[in-house]
């Protein structure tokens, strides 16, 4: 169950990441803005992962 929980959380990552890139493309967001984005996003999403993967554990 933990194993297929990880392999989705990465894929969600990965899946997000495109998002994201798609997102800075199309609202044409500066070069140097970008990295902030993504480490935005990407913070907030492994949180919501962590939390989720916590909440599954012991639950």
């Amino acid at each position: 169950m933990y194993i297929f929980f990880i392999v989705f959380a990465l894929f969600i990552l990965f899946y997000i990441n495109a998002l994201t890139n798609t997102l800075c493309i199309q609202k044409e967001i500066p070069a140097e803005k970008q990295p902030k984005v993504f480490r935005t996003i990407n913070v907030l999403i492994t949180i919501l992962l962590v939390s989720s993967y916590i909440e599954v554990s012991f639950t």
